[in-house]
């Protein structure tokens, strides 16, 4: 599978991924890898008693993660995408929790040729949203894409 080239996107464009059930597994292990070794995501008891939502919820940084790997499973930046330049206008609206099933929506906002580098920035709206439609995060993310090849 070959990704977008640079030239390939442009502003409104949008593409949907595939969807991903989030487990209890995935958020225990992924809380033991990145050391958020939080009441809020550890103490079944706090959980239940003490915390907003009164069950297991995933931390953010892993909703953003599986976001991620649901946008690269698409395909349109397979060998295309070189780098991930930043993020801005992260928000969270609410909790995924244990069994909830995500899916990202994605639009491109705008491009900008960097020939230097061989392509161009291009810069993305993404929208998580839960099994319901909730939207449940949204973030800006810009990534360096590869250019077409002259032939």
């Amino acid at each position: 599978m070959k990704g977008i080239t640079f030239e390939g996107f442009h502003p409104g464009d949008r593409f949907v991924t595939g969807r991903r059930t989030v487990t209890e597994s995935d958020i225990v292990q992924f809380v033991h890898l990145a050391g958020l070794f939080e009441p809020l995501f550890i103490d079944a008891e706090y959980i239940r008693d003490e915390s907003l939502f009164g069950e297991r919820i995933a931390p953010g940084s892993l909703t953003f993660a599986m976001a991620e790997g649901l946008t690269v499973q698409t395909g349109i930046i397979h060998g295309t995408g070189m780098a991930f330049v930043g993020i801005d206008k992260m928000k969270l609206f609410g909790p995924v929790k244990v069994n909830d099933t995500i899916q990202v929506d994605i639009e491109v906002l705008d491009t900008k040729a960097v020939p230097a580098r061989g392509g161009g920035i291009v810069r993305y709206r993404q929208q998580v949203r839960n099994q319901r439609g909730e939207r449940i995060m949204e973030y800006d993310v810009a990534r360096l894409i590869r250019g077409a090849k002259p032939d």
